[in-house]
């Protein structure tokens, strides 16, 4: 028996990506979109792309796939002290894609675009002969001159980061069985695999980041390369105390099973939580609108002269990582 045809580039649309757009989608009956800023401010414009086998794997539920790709790009706005407007899709599908592939993508898109705030206003479909790849393009916006850089700490601003670190890339090593997996109970590793698959951007945060913070970027290629480059691209340099490192308990609870791993929590990329330098005087105003937002607030370290890379102390010494991030290259 003949198996059915596939449905056409412009059938796809209308039927799992059109119900997702934005007003200014236009319904995406067009070749393009159609938007405003507010008056009176500026438009923030991020982009990142997903590879199969490099930034998720071959299995991982296509909701979760669809969820990463949105929350990678929301969390970069959040980090800008912006407010999400909407995103772009090009998806790129293999040879093998399934409707009921694509129908539980379209959902967890939807879904997420609906707690991000960050509705779809157009893309592009096309079949691919490699890995399935995607790329999200998301816009937010911030009033006029406000957006938040990573160019701008100064010394003697105290560096703060959100949430707990180190658990994505936890939940990514969680699949190849590591011995310290044991000490973990189904509960914990549950939440590390979670964090892995569904990062949670810290959009709620944005107009406290445009209010208090004076640098800001968020943490998705390990916390020390990461603050590596804030501090480069600012010209300064850093301490963190080590101990001060927020972990969540299925983190804390590898570290005592394993203490090495605390290098590759210091590394692992896939927090998609904000690191920002703060003025002083503005900390205590930052936590407080943290706290109402139900975002956790770490003061890790300080903002000090000096060009070298930053110091992470312990009550053992001191450690600096030369190669703190990920990278493709």
């Amino acid at each position: 028996m003949a198996s059915a045809p596939r449905p056409s580039e412009d059938a796809l649309i209308a039927r799992f990506f059109a119900p997702l757009a934005a007003a200014g989608g236009l319904g995406l009956k067009d070749d393009a979109a159609c938007i405003s800023p507010r008056p009176g401010h500026d438009l923030v414009v991020t982009t990142d792309a997903l590879v199969e086998t490099v930034h998720f794997l071959p299995g991982d539920p296509p909701d979760s796939v669809a969820r990463k790709a949105l929350g990678v790009n929301v969390s970069d706005l959040a980090a800008k002290g912006a407010e999400p407007v909407g995103f772009l899709l090009a998806l790129a599908l293999p040879e093998d894609w399934t409707e009921s592939w694509l129908a539980a993508f379209a959902a967890g898109l939807g879904e997420a675009a609906g707690d991000f705030g960050c509705p779809l206003l157009g893309g592009d479909t096309v079949k691919a002969k490699g890995a399935l790849t995607l790329s999200v393009t998301a816009l937010g916006e911030v009033p006029a001159g406000r957006m938040v850089p990573r160019t701008a700490a100064k010394a003697g601003d105290i560096l703060c980061v959100t949430g707990t670190i180190g658990d994505g890339a936890l939940g990514l090593d969680l699949r190849g069985d590591p011995a310290w997996a044991a000490a973990l109970d189904a509960g914990e590793r549950d939440f590390l695999a979670a964090r892995y698959l569904h990062p949670q951007p810290r959009h709620r945060l944005a107009a406290a980041l445009r209010e208090n913070a004076r640098a800001s970027m968020d943490v998705s290629d390990g916390l020390a390369g990461d603050l590596a480059k804030m501090m480069r691209a600012s010209g300064v340099s850093a301490t963190v105390d080590l101990d001060r490192v927020p972990l969540s308990p299925a983190a804390a609870r590898a570290v005592r099973a394993e203490p090495g791993l605390i290098d590759r929590i210091v590394t692992g990329g896939d927090d998609y939580e904000i690191l920002c330098a703060v003025p002083e005087k503005k900390l205590d105003r930052l936590r407080l609108e943290a706290e109402g937002c139900g975002i956790a607030l770490s003061v890790i370290g300080q903002v000090v002269p000096g060009h070298g890379a930053p110091v992470f102390r312990t009550a053992a010494g001191e450690r600096r990582y030369d190669v703190g991030s990920f990278s493709h290259f």
